[in-house]
């Protein structure tokens, strides 16, 4: 238990954060208005997103959309948290990889349980093509993820000894 507070205090910090960013926006921003933060590249833009990652089904107000996208989360959120779980703590970049996951699915499930949305806010672009927004929680899965499949892509695996 002790070997894995760090990363427990990793992932607090990271939903703190993210939780405070939202609220932040919400109280300071109107909702889908911007402020320009780089002009033609990045604005801080408070969008209401009760679809999944990247926007996808954002307009759908949808009763049964939100208790599958809910479920889902849950599930996925159940999986991390088995596997973090699993994993020794000397493993330290699968630790990692796997706390910022669970952070960032934690705050992201905290806002569509909550609210019944999930606030992003980060907009960058060049000219009229926009990334879609997003937050510290999706940032936090995204860096996480990657993580993950760095780990998996080269991990090292035991060398075979040549049959005789």
């Amino acid at each position: 238990m002790k070997r894995n507070r760090f990363y427990y205090l990793l992932v607090i910090i990271l939903v703190g954060i993210d939780q405070a960013t939202k609220a932040l926006v919400v109280r300071s921003i109107a909702h889908l208005s911007s402020k320009s933060i780089v002009p033609g590249f990045f604005n801080i833009t408070h969008i209401r997103n009760r679809g999944a990652i990247f926007g996808f089904f954002s307009q759908s107000e949808s009763l049964v959309l939100y208790i599958f996208l809910t479920s889902v989360s849950l599930v996925a959120l159940g999986f991390v948290i088995f596997y973090f779980f699993k994993t020794p703590a000397s493993d330290r970049f699968m630790k990692i990889s796997l706390s910022l996951i669970l952070a960032g699915a934690l705050g992201n499930l905290v806002d569509r349980v909550i609210r019944g949305y999930v606030v992003d806010f980060l907009d960058f672009y060049v000219k009229s093509w926009h990334w879609p927004s997003f937050n510290v929680a999706d940032s936090s899965i995204t860096v996480g993820a990657f993580v993950l499949i760095f780990i998996l892509i080269f991990k090292r695996r035991p060398k075979c000894s040549p049959s005789s």
